[in-house]
């Protein structure tokens, strides 16, 4: 259980902090707004997809792991395809910013998942 708190401060830590680098690259209402929403997305995503792994860890690490990707990858998918446009967002603040939070997050996954 220690690792899925730590798991969540560096989430918050990337997802806030990525947050406000983002907004600076991409200043005004409408790039802020993307960035802010693709922050939340990724962070709930995130968890859930981590909470595949972490669960099937003894078990199946990779089917756990593999299954968060796939959600990764639908959520990346539909935001592009569907969300974007539904919530009148900007595309290149909100699918770059989204994308970024995924990688580095998953970046640290494998260190976590050690049973």
């Amino acid at each position: 259980m220690k690792q899925i708190g730590i798991f969540a401060v560096l989430l918050l830590v990337v997802t806030v902090g990525g947050g406000f680098a983002f907004t600076a690259l991409y200043p005004g209402p409408e790039g802020t707004r993307a960035v802010w929403i693709s922050a939340a997305i990724a962070t709930v995503v995130q968890g859930i997809g981590f909470g595949f792994a972490f669960s099937l860890r003894k078990e199946n690490v990779i089917a756990g792991w593999g299954a968060g990707m796939l959600l990764r990858l639908l959520t990346v998918g539909l935001y592009g395809m569907v969300f974007i446009k539904v919530l009148g967002l900007q595309s290149a603040p909100a699918l770059i910013s989204m994308v970024s939070f995924f990688f580095v997050t998953t970046l640290f996954e494998p260190l976590l998942l050690k049973p």
